[in-house]
C-alpha cells in the first residue's frame, strides 16, 4: 500500500530546492538538485510518519497575491 503526499518546492536565493509536506508538520529538506531534493524528501516523510499521523488536507491550489510596496 503507498500513501501520497503533496509537496510544496520552492528556491531559494542562494539555488537550494527546498521541500516541505503541508501535511507533517516539520517536514521539510533542501538539496542543490531536484532529484537529490525528492530522494531527500521522502525520507524526510518516512521519518516523521514514525513520530507523527498526517493531517488531512485537500490541495487547492496556489495562489500569487499582490501588494502595494
Amino acid at each position: 500500500m503507498t500513501t501520497e503526499f503533496n509537496v510544496v518546492i520552492e528556491k531559494d536565493a542562494d539555488g537550494y530546492f527546498i521541500a516541505s509536506v503541508p501535511a507533517l508538520r516539520g517536514c521539510h529538506t533542501q538539496a542543490k538538485s531536484l532529484d537529490v531534493l525528492m530522494k531527500r524528501i521522502r525520507e524526510a516523510i518516512e521519518l516523521c510518519l514514525e513520530v507523527e499521523n498526517p493531517v488531512t488536507n485537500e490541495f487547492i491550489g496556489v495562489q500569487r497575491v499582490s501588494i502595494p510596496a
